[in-house]
């Protein structure tokens, strides 16, 4: 839709061709319905918040910054917020008024909208002629890729896009789930519900080198974990072996996590250890805590012993959880991997193969952290190639 209204606006006859029965499906359900526009920094910031091929956003990000697409919205009426993390909003908490606004910009700027499933793009001498939605063909110039990933596949993602493009000679690199939940080992059921909140979080890998970390919120589900750091970390994922470790305690050094525990032991040195750490503790999480330690809950608080203590210290500062794979990419928020990011022009995001023929969006290998930065990398690349044109 933005690729669309950018080249529409430069006078040129756009005729969008949407699969799906109505405009906007995935982007409804972004943000938990919300919508997460963009992230309210500059390109910069948002491109040291992209860890896969960021390098060929920046001419992309500079022409087409997060205050380019806050200005468009707010142009076309749809008022916006900022919320923690610098992420943007809608003011009206729905993601409707981010479509109704392009669709008024849509019809504003002339462009035709069709529905109707691509099934090739045609070409002459190694230039782009048209397009075919089954046995009817639309003659045209220049094509626009702009088929989103894998993930959602209800919402319309399937990834046609990739097979389009491999069939006009382009590599599709390796598809998997990114920014998703992650399976993990059997104490994660026992703690299904639990949301930890202000707790660091570092992604390790099998030989124990750091892969990422964070600092935020984590929830404990049937399969595994998820929330906004395992989302993030999840980008970062890589081979078998990966452990997931948990500062339970960050605000405190072992030395007064040590004395805080001290102080909980004597306060309740008559209480057993699984009552002894309800101040400490979610009381879900203390049957798993002692259960590692190989404490009795039953034990009374004063008979635990230094070299028990240490070791509770330890765990608290360090809560591991076995990685054992990622959700299905059906249950990504993006996809990572898509159109080789070497085959594709970074200033206009015309293919470097094919004459005509243009991408925009997540079927390009690019994506981000959560905050808004992927939709600002759709709205970036769709610019980029919508000038083009």
């Amino acid at each position: 839709m933005f690729t669309a209204i950018t080249a529409a606006r430069q006078g040129k006859k756009i005729l969008l061709l949407e699969r799906n029965d109505r405009l906007g499906k995935k982007l409804l359900i972004t943000g938990k319905g919300r919508c997460n526009v963009t992230n309210d920094c500059d390109a910069n910031e948002v491109l040291q918040n992209v860890p896969r091929n960021g390098r060929f956003l920046f001419s992309a990000m500079a022409a087409c910054p997060p205050e380019r697409i806050k200005r468009f919205f707010e142009d076309s009426g749809c008022t916006l917020k900022t919320e923690r993390g610098n992420r943007v909003f809608p003011v009206s908490d729905r993601s409707q008024s981010i479509l109704d606004a392009l669709q008024k910009e849509l019809r504003r700027s002339g462009v035709k909208v069709q529905t109707g499933r691509v099934t090739d793009i045609l070409t002459k001498d190694g230039q782009i002629s048209g397009v075919a939605v089954g046995k009817e063909v639309f003659c045209a110039g220049k094509v626009v890729l702009a088929t989103g990933g894998l993930s959602y596949p209800t919402t319309g993602s399937t990834g046609d896009g990739y097979e389009l493009a491999r069939r006009l000679g382009h590599t599709v690199t390796a598809t998997e789930g990114s920014l998703v939940p992650l399976e993990a080992g059997p104490d994660c059921a026992e703690l299904q519900g639990l949301s930890l909140r202000n707790v660091s979080v570092k992604l390790l890998s099998g030989k124990g080198k750091v892969l990422f970390s964070d600092f935020g919120e984590l929830l404990f589900t049937h399969f595994g974990v998820s929330g906004p750091t395992v989302l993030s970390a999840s980008a970062h994922l890589k081979g078998e072996g990966c452990r997931l470790v948990i500062d339970l305690k960050p605000a405190l050094d072992e030395g007064k996590l040590n004395d805080r525990i001290l102080r909980d032991l004597q306060l309740y040195k008559n209480r057993s250890m699984e009552n002894a750490l309800t101040d400490l503790l979610p009381r879900s999480l203390i049957p798993v805590v002692l259960k590692r330690l190989d404490i009795d809950p039953a034990l009374q608080a004063n008979s635990l012993n230094k070299q028990q203590r240490r070791a509770l210290v330890e765990l608290l500062k360090g809560f591991a959880v076995e990685i054992t794979g990622k959700r299905p990419v059906a249950e990504a928020i993006i996809t990572s991997g898509g159109i080789k990011v070497g085959e594709i022009e970074p200033k206009t995001m015309e293919s470097k193969l094919v004459s005509g023929l243009y991408f925009a969006g997540e079927i390009i290998d690019c994506d981000a952290y959560t905050g808004g930065f992927n939709l600002q990398i759709a709205w970036a690349t769709a610019y980029a190639a919508g000038m083009s044109l």
